[in-house]
């Protein structure tokens, strides 16, 4: 290990509470720009004008309070502040029907809350398709006491690209039969890259040409700028809405650090694979060329097989010629069904020495069935046979006010599905609309089994990054096929598994984790794979239904639906 991370085994990043804690205001306007994000000019939405949007820079203890107004002429907005915990502040959350209401075209709403954890973190549209159209940034919380040394960093915000607009995707997803979207037309590095044409095109035999740029054009990569000798930090995110990925930078190995905003026990490797959802830190360790020269970044396609080209960086040393081609192709993208690869990375990951471990047993184990379905003939993605539809009262509303729209005794069910034959497709195809939540108790351990399967015809089974809104967990392992209630358990990690806020589950297998039930609120769990979403891959928890009927919620996160009619009809009185 080497001696610049040395710390890390040592070091906890524990909830910080600053009598210095300072305060980031930020007003921003959403609204439709024309950008050519791949060199292909297209619609995107953009934050002041910016695409992606602004980097938010904050140290942990900070109140961060943005003004939000939605200058989109025909929808709604929220914005979901992917990582940050929300203690005490589960209504800015930023995730539509569960703990709030969109922002109406032409209003204003306020964010406000505290980011308690340091970290690399990010942004992101969560109302319709929003995060598909480019409704993202980057996030950086600061230790106030960071002993990690380097001495320089850069933001690597990954995504993909789709030339067809959100809102077809959405009408195609939502089409009976269901129009697949297909495999995005390209990968952004930053919200750049590059359609018909490559900046590897000399290597290339096929006749694609090479890019040509200006200074200038959106589309121009963002390079990397380095000296010899030094060590960087990459701070790097994936908010892609399909895409799983491999980044790799040429000739140079990769030091993982932090994931999802936590230290883990320093590794080093060759590329990392990520997937929609998740946060790393890498540290880079240039060498000294000579003569001086430039190397590649290459992001490509894992997980799906590959329709898009990579995206493609430079990584650009001191004195190198501005303009000479690299002299080597870029890195080839390990094979996209390589999953093996994929989880001999995925289980590299441990907690640096220092995090608490989780505690030994759980009070309750809840199975998540992940499967494909029809519905009326309408494609669904579906847990436990039931596809979730979110409701125009947002939960959290209808729990302050005691509204009797919602039955906690209707989630979908817990048990794991004992006859369920993972490896073919559904016996019986059909599923049902459900938007039941699962209510816990406060100071509860709950296990969650996450359960793969096979997809609703021939042979086949996709990866799926889970997210969980309001927590961090433990990922307590991995299995392959069907799990096996009272023998798996005895494999999990107890000792030091890494906390995380997005875990993927890998085709025909399963993943579990443990989270502790301490923040009360209402909160979003949920494939980050856009159109699954979409088509009903999630499940909501509640936590401390009691504390959440004495919360003071500002009226403005309320006004739709039942609570809009609630408070109207109380404010006459």
């Amino acid at each position: 290990m080497s001696a610049v991370v040395w710390w890390l085994v040592t070091v906890v990043m524990v909830t910080v509470h600053s009598a210095s804690a300072g305060v980031v205001e930020l007003n921003w306007e959403v609204e439709y720009k024309l950008r050519w994000p791949d060199c292909k000019e297209g619609i995107v939405i953009a934050i002041n004008g910016e695409f992606p949007g602004p980097t938010i820079d904050a140290t942990a203890g900070d109140t961060v309070i943005i003004h939000v107004t939605n200058k989109l002429s025909t929808e709604g907005v929220v914005i979901h502040w992917h990582g940050i915990r929300q203690n005490g502040t589960p209504w800015a959350d930023g995730a539509a029907g569960v703990t709030q209401c969109p922002i109406n075209p032409g209003e204003t709403f306020t964010y406000n809350f505290m980011v308690d954890k340091a970290g690399t973190h990010f942004y992101h549209g969560h109302y319709g398709m929003q995060r598909s159209a480019g409704l993202y940034g980057m996030m950086i919380v600061r230790s106030p006491k960071e002993t990690l040394q380097y001495d320089g960093e850069f933001n690597l915000l990954l995504s993909d690209w789709w030339h067809q607009g959100s809102h077809a995707q959405e009408l195609y997803l939502s089409s009976r039969p269901m129009r697949w979207i297909g495999e995005p037309q390209s990968l952004l590095i930053n919200g750049r890259g590059q359609f018909n044409c490559s900046l590897a095109a000399y290597f290339n035999k096929g006749g694609v040409k090479e890019c040509k740029f200006k200074d200038n054009d959106e589309c121009a990569p963002t390079i990397l700028r380095v000296e010899p000798l030094k060590v960087y930090r990459l701070r790097i995110a994936s908010t892609t809405a399909l895409a799983s990925l491999n980044l790799a930078v040429e000739g140079h190995q990769l030091e993982v650090v932090e994931a999802d905003g936590n230290y883990v026990a320093p590794f080093t490797v060759n590329d990392i694979d990520m997937y929609s959802g998740e946060t790393y830190s890498v540290l880079l360790r240039t060498h000294n060329p000579t003569p001086s020269r430039k190397y590649w970044i290459s992001v490509g396609v894992r997980g799906r097989k590959p329709n898009t080209t990579q995206a493609l960086t430079v990584l650009h040393y001191a004195d190198a010629p501005e303009y000479e081609h690299l002299p080597y192709p870029p890195p080839v993208t390990p094979r996209w069904d390589d999953y093996d690869r994929s989880k001999t990375f995925s289980m590299k990951i441990f907690a640096a020495k220092g995090y608490p471990p989780p505690p030994e047993k759980s009070d309750e184990q809840l199975f998540l069935l992940n499967t494909q379905n029809l519905m009326d003939k309408y494609t669904k993605w579906a847990i436990n046979n039931v596809s979730l539809s979110v409701p125009a009262t947002p939960y959290i509303g209808t729990i302050r006010y005691g509204l009797k729209t919602l039955n906690y005794q209707k989630p979908p069910g817990k048990e794991i599905v004992q006859d369920y034959d993972i490896t073919k497709p559904p016996v019986n195809p059909n599923t049902t609309k459900g938007n039941g939540i699962y209510n816990f108790q406060l100071g509860r351990v709950v296990d969650v089994i996450l359960q793969n399967s096979n997809v609703l015809n021939g042979r086949g089974s996709e990866i799926h990054p889970w997210h969980l809104h309001g927590h961090d967990f433990w990922v307590l392992g991995y299995g392959e096929g069907k799990f096996r209630l009272g023998v798996d358990e005895k494999t999990y990690n107890l000792n030091n598994p890494p906390l995380r806020n997005t875990v993927p589950l890998y085709p025909y297998g399963w993943t579990a984790l443990r989270f502790v039930t301490d923040n009360p609120g209402v909160w979003f769990f949920h494939c980050h794979i856009e159109p699954h979403l979409h088509m009903g891959m999630g499940v909501v928890l509640a936590e401390g239904v009691d504390q959440i009927a004495k919360m003071d919620i500002p009226n403005e996160v309320l006004g739709c639906g039942l609570t809009r009619e609630f408070l109207m009809n109380r404010g006459r009185h």
